[in-house]
């Protein structure tokens, strides 16, 4: 299961190393400018950064897994840009339950 989100924000290559340093310390991640993945234990999230914000994408097993990742992942993003106060719309693709 997938779903997806974009904050649009100036910082977003700032935003994306922040992230990856962060799970860094803790799972598997790779960092390159402009993009990363996050291997958590439940979820994977590919991270992609432009000059107008950053998109992320979560991959888990099922539905439970899949928000467990989005919640981390948002969670972390809100503490890292609290200042830009990120209200993110992650979209899930069609038939798949809340």
């Amino acid at each position: 299961m997938k779903a997806s989100t974009f904050f649009t924000t100036d910082h977003a290559q700032r935003y994306l190393g922040a992230l990856c340093k962060h799970f860094g310390h803790k799972v598997p991640v790779t960092h390159e400018t402009g993009s990363g993945r996050i291997e958590l234990p439940f979820g994977r999230c590919e991270l992609h950064a432009d000059t107008t914000g950053l998109g992320l994408t979560v991959t888990a097993a099922d539905r439970p897994m899949l928000d467990k990742t989005i919640n981390v992942i948002s969670s972390h993003l809100d503490r890292f840009a609290f200042r830009e106060n990120p209200d993110l719309t992650w979209t899930v693709p069609e038939g798949v339950k809340a």
